[in-house]
């Protein structure tokens, strides 16, 4: 089985829980401390996500 890392910053699963997602019929992995990345500034993964397109204009941060 190969191991887990957090597709943003690459901790391993041995260090930090992580939370699976799909994408594109992949299985990815994201720490709980980049998960308010991919949620709120999901343009800064564009270049970690093969195929991702981010939106034109990243939704506001809830206040």
């Amino acid at each position: 089985m190969s191991k887990s890392t957090c597709l943003n910053c690459g901790t391993s699963e041995q260090d930090r829980p992580l939370i699976s997602l799909k994408f594109q019929e992949k299985e990815l992995s994201i720490c709980p401390q980049c998960l308010p990345i991919l949620i709120h500034k999901s343009d800064q993964l564009a270049g970690k996500l093969p195929g991702f397109i981010p939106p034109e204009s990243p939704a506001p941060d809830d206040q």
